[in-house]
């Protein structure tokens, strides 16, 4: 039977690899100037980072209930964090062609704190 403790770290393992997976994406979009080079390091380096993850916090931390198989436990911690926090990057958050950033400043044009005074 599961316990809400057990129910509430499920969650817990869910959102938190779900957040991992999508600042991954993100990380990857920004980087890569390929246009499917952020979708197949995604695809590929997210599972392993959240397989880590899985590993550390049920092996190391005793977090998470007993799921009862080696599938229910890549389904639920592994594979649906990662779909969702791909599909969060890629149709929800803006493209990173479409942020305007600040522009950079270079040593030598940086305004000196001891200027005007």
């Amino acid at each position: 039977m599961v316990t809400a403790v057990d129910a509430v770290e499920l969650v817990f393992l869910i959102v938190v690899h779900s957040a991992v997976a999508a600042l991954m994406t993100r990380f990857f979009r920004v980087r890569l100037s390929t246009r499917w080079g952020g979708f197949l390091y995604a695809g590929v380096l997210v599972p392993f980072a959240l397989l880590l993850s899985t590993l550390f916090f049920s092996g190391i931390l005793p977090l998470g209930p007993n799921l009862g198989s080696a599938g229910a436990v890549v389904t639920l911690i592994i594979l649906l964090p990662t779909v969702a926090g791909i599909t969060f990057d890629y149709f929800w958050m803006p493209s990173p062609d479409e942020v305007d950033l600040p522009e950079r400043w270079d040593r030598d044009e940086r305004p000196s704190r001891y200027e005007n005074r």
